[in-house]
């Protein structure tokens, strides 16, 4: 997958209605909202694994 393609949303702040979360929902992608030290702990080009539907990312 190209690097200016989105796969996923994972957010530090806001709730299953904030507006990211619905653009998410809108386009059919997997989304973690509410992540503490999401920006800190994901590096630039870090493989994750993202699973929205269990509310949870795990670093690879």
């Amino acid at each position: 997958m190209p690097p200016d393609s989105v796969a996923g949303l994972i957010t530090e702040v806001g709730g299953r209605m904030t507006h990211g979360a619905v653009i998410a929902r809108e386009y059919g992608l997997p989304a973690v909202v509410g992540v503490e030290g999401a920006t800190s702990r994901i590096r630039d080009g870090q493989r994750i694994r993202l699973h929205g539907s269990a509310g949870y990312v795990e670093l690879l």
